[in-house]
């Protein structure tokens, strides 16, 4: 889990005492808070496409469609082609579901904690 500038570390994560959804989010997945913030506003606007994405958080649709390949590619979204009536389509995205994303962020947890666990058992018993 790498940081980077405003992103937080898990060290970071467990001094707190009561992360939040988005600091937790970030840290398990390694993800930019503009990430999370896009996943959040997903879930407030499901269905929503680029352009309307890109005016809800005040943002370029570059940055947002990077925002939301991220998204995808961890699933922690989906899209849907709609087409239009004069022709041609768009895409709508949608957040994955808070229960599916709580249980991804529960199985990518347990991963790491597993792979530290093996970690440590492969260290020498002389250091």
């Amino acid at each position: 889990m790498a940081q980077t500038e405003g992103d937080r570390d898990l060290r970071d994560l467990m001094r707190e005492d009561d992360p939040g959804f988005r600091e937790v989010l970030a840290c398990v997945f390694d993800v930019q808070d503009h990430e999370t913030r896009t996943y959040l506003a997903l879930r407030s606007h499901p269905g929503s496409t680029v352009a309307e994405l890109a005016e809800e958080l005040e943002r370029d649709r570059s940055n947002v469609n990077r925002s939301l390949t991220t998204l995808l590619d961890l699933g922690l979204a989906s899209r849907e082609r709609r087409l239009l009536d004069p022709g041609g389509y768009v895409y709508q995205y949608t957040a994955t579901p808070l229960p599916e994303t709580k249980e991804m962020l529960h199985e990518a947890l347990d991963e790491w904690t597993a792979q530290v666990h093996d970690r440590i058992e492969e260290f020498p018993d002389s250091l």
